[in-house]
């Protein structure tokens, strides 16, 4: 990716916020194309708010927002022009920075078997799933819990001190432009107040952007938050930010963290997972889980894989890749042959105690960013919030499994 050199003629000081209109936010979209980048951006297509290609604003869900509960998702028609009235949409920022197949190696024979070729990946030999070129990608619109996860897949998969980075994560973090979004309008499965992830991004991204909206102005307030940020920032035509502006802001962000449609107590939930290893519970929400591994998938923090050897027809070509795989699959915990976790009961316990458990000893952090999209894709109606106060309420005297039916019975 080739840098382009900006134009300081503006005397915009770096570093300082900028109030911009629909016309600035499109030359933001303009300069990014101009620096190399694939825009993705949120889109609306077969019923959903995805990632995808975008090259103008008419490109985003103006006047969308989405109605979101257990087992529920619909878009639902605002009645303004607001760009980014939704909530977390269908996809994370994983599928970009994490594909859901990549190829690892390939190797093909001639007639005879006699190797003819070994070959390694190409720069952009995974699937990204959002239908544009390769990159460098700009990602316009990521939800401050969206942007916790990318932070923990940099730990993760980045290159923590008893792991060396993922090679491909590497590559396509590297060049990563985020544009990230203060979430205006949560949903009824969002619980990123209760995680500490939101819904005003604080850190990791080049821009954050919010919409302020009203019956006379429609404007997007941009802070930087790294030199390359605030690089691009001074390239768009805008005002400094106001007192008024930034008070705004912090009102769209303090209204939202106040319309949470769930909520999650983590005081001491780790060792309530630890002691619940018997806990009825878990039976309860096994004669409900499919072990579709919808939330594995929906997941942004989640990272588990497989790997996939494939040959083609004529037996010539064998293809390596390493694709997603779920701990809710019974044979993704197979040893020697055997599973080790045969009941969905284990499987289920094995996903929830690792994420907001064992993975704050791995990696420091909940594994958990309260996006609740787990909630909302589940087609049986599996809540993690509600399912953790169940655990709690055994632990405290209560039956949790009971807890856990009184509560469907009324939903």
């Amino acid at each position: 990716m080739i840098d382009s050199p900006v134009d300081n003629t503006t005397q915009r000081a770096a570093g300082s916020a900028v109030v911009v209109g629909r016309a600035g936010l499109q030359t933001l979209v303009d300069v990014l194309a101009t620096r190399g980048y694939t825009v993705l951006g949120p889109t609306v297509r077969d019923g959903a708010i995805i990632h995808s290609k975008i090259t103008s604003l008419d490109d985003l869900p103006q006047g969308w927002g989405d109605t979101q509960e257990a087992g529920r998702y619909r878009l639902r028609r605002r009645g303004d022009d607001a760009l980014f009235g939704f909530a977390s949409g269908a996809q994370s920022a994983k599928p970009t920075l994490y594909p859901t197949s990549v190829m690892l190696g390939r190797r093909s024979r001639n007639g005879n078997g006699a190797p003819t070729s070994v070959g390694t990946p190409p720069a952009d030999a995974g699937e990204s799933g959002d239908g544009a070129s390769a990159g460098p990608y700009a990602l316009l619109g990521v939800r401050s819990c969206d942007l916790h996860a990318i932070g923990i897949h940099d730990w993760v998969l980045g290159g923590r001190p008893d792991a060396g980075p993922d090679p491909d994560y590497e590559r396509r973090r590297r060049d990563l432009f985020l544009v990230a979004v203060t979430c205006g309008d949560p949903s009824g499965t969002c619980f990123c107040a209760s995680m500490g992830t939101g819904p005003r991004p604080d850190r990791g991204y080049d821009l954050a952007l919010t919409e302020l909206l009203d019956d006379q102005t429609h404007q997007f307030l941009l802070e930087p938050g790294s030199p390359l940020g605030a690089n691009v920032l001074a390239q768009l035509p805008g005002r400094p930010a106001e007192d008024a502006d930034l008070a705004a802001a912090h009102q769209v962000a303090q209204s939202a963290a106040g319309r949470m449609g769930r909520t999650l107590d983590t005081d001491g939930l780790r060792e309530i997972l630890y002691s619940a290893v018997n806990s009825l519970v878990w039976e309860d929400i096994a004669a409900r889980c499919l072990a579709c591994e919808n939330c594995t998938m929906v997941c942004p923090t989640c990272f588990c894989t497989s790997i996939d050897d494939t040959t083609d027809l004529t037996g010539t070509t064998t293809e390596r890749r390493r694709v997603w795989d779920s701990c809710f699959s019974s044979a993704f915990s197979g040893v020697h042959g055997r599973s080790i976790r045969t009941t969905v009961a284990s499987r289920y316990r094995q996903w929830m105690t690792h994420k907001l458990a064992s993975w704050i000893d791995q990696f420091g952090t909940s594994g958990c960013v309260g996006c609740g999209r787990c909630i909302t894709w589940c087609p049986a109606s599996i809540d993690l919030t509600a399912e953790a106060a169940n655990l709690r309420a055994e632990r405290n005297g209560a039956n949790g499994a009971q807890a856990s039916r009184a509560l469907r019975r009324t939903t």
